[in-house]
């Protein structure tokens, strides 16, 4: 969860070595690229409905 706080809120921050502490803990690179891709996409939608003042209907 570390990597994807840090890529939510210190994209710029990220680094080889916060890679590789997901490979530490057995992640594939297939699964690091899904963690990333999927963590960009809900930062992006977030602030598209964000910045679009979108409101969730009840």
């Amino acid at each position: 969860m570390d990597y994807a706080v840090k890529l939510t809120k210190n994209p710029h921050r990220v680094t080889d070595e916060d890679v590789e502490s997901l490979r530490k803990v057995e992640c594939s690179d297939t699964e690091v690229l899904d963690i990333c891709q999927i963590t960009s996409y809900f930062n992006f939608v977030n602030r598209m409905a964000e910045g679009l003042g979108v409101q969730l209907e009840e």
